[in-house]
C-alpha cells in the first residue's frame, strides 16, 4: 500500500488509497461519509438493499486503524445516515464500533446527515474541529485555509490510455483537501460539478483511489461522468 504525500498550509499529510487522510505528526486519521445504515434506512422506505453495509464499512475502518494506529481519529460528518442510525445498528456492529472508540479519541464532526450527536457512541461531536493550522469540517467552506472536508463523495473520470477511468479521488489544492466517502453505500458526484469546481477556482489535482495507490492526474484531466442511470 502506498500513500501520496500532500503539503497543506506547511503540514505534511498523506493520502490512502482507502480514501482516508493521515496527519502523521499528530497520529490522526481522517474519514468521511461513512453513512452507516444507510441500508436500513433505505428498507424502512422499502428498497431492499443488502443490510450489510455496516458491516463492510467497518471493515474498512478497521483495516485503516490496523495499518495507521491513530491517536485521533476525525470523521467528517454524515457518519450515520439519519438521526436514528446508531440506534439501529447490529449489536455486533455495535460492539465492533465501540471496541474502535476505545482505542483511539473518536471526533465525530456532525453532518446534514446527522446534525445531532448519536446516541450511546464513545468519543465527542462537535460542528467542526480545529488542530494548529487545519480545521475539519463536513463541508467545504468558500475562501478557508487548512480546510479537510467531506460531504460531496468526489468521484472524477479521466483519460488513460484511450479508454475512459472513473474513480471515487480526493481532490487537493494549496488551500484545501476534499475527502472521498468511505461508506460501502454512498455514490459520487463528479468534480466537474459546479459545488465542487467553485471551491477549485484555481484548479489543483485529483488522486483517484486505486487497490494499492492513488493515481494523480491535474484537476483540468477531468472529464464529465456520464448521466447516472434512470431509477
Amino acid at each position: 500500500m502506498t500513500l501520496a504525500p500532500l503539503h497543506l498550509v506547511g503540514e505534511r499529510l498523506m493520502l490512502d488509497p482507502a480514501g482516508a487522510l493521515v496527519w502523521p505528526a499528530q497520529r490522526l486519521l481522517a474519514v468521511a461519509d461513512l453513512h452507516f445504515e444507510k441500508g436500513s434506512a433505505a428498507a424502512s422506505r422499502g428498497s431492499l438493499l443488502p443490510p450489510w453495509d455496516t458491516r463492510v464499512t467497518l471493515d474498512r475502518l478497521a483495516a485503516l486503524l490496523r495499518r495507521h494506529a491513530p491517536r485521533t481519529v476525525v470523521a467528517l460528518g454524515d457518519s450515520f445516515h439519519d438521526a436514528a442510525g446508531a440506534s439501529r445498528l447490529l449489536a455486533a456492529d455495535a460492539a465492533r464500533l465501540a471496541a474502535m472508540t476505545a482505542a483511539a479519541d473518536f471526533v465525530w464532526v456532525l453532518g446534514n446527515h446527522d446534525p445531532a450527536p448519536p446516541e450511546g457512541i464513545g468519543g465527542i461531536s462537535t460542528p467542526e474541529w480545529r488542530a494548529g493550522p487545519l480545521v475539519f469540517r463536513h463541508q467545504a467552506v468558500a475562501g478557508a485555509a487548512g480546510e479537510i472536508s467531506g460531504h460531496f463523495h468526489p468521484k472524477a473520470q479521466v483519460p488513460v490510455r484511450g479508454t475512459l477511468v472513473s474513480r471515487a479521488c480526493f481532490v487537493a489544492d494549496a488551500r484545501r483537501v476534499l475527502l472521498p466517502a468511505l461508506g460501502a453505500y454512498t455514490g459520487g458526484l463528479d468534480v466537474r460539478d459546479a459545488a465542487i469546481a467553485r471551491l477549485f477556482p484555481r484548479g489543483g489535482r485529483i488522486f483517484l483511489l486505486g487497490r494499492e495507490r492513488l493515481f494523480s492526474f491535474a484537476y483540468a484531466a477531468a472529464r464529465s461522468l456520464p448521466p447516472a442511470p434512470p431509477r
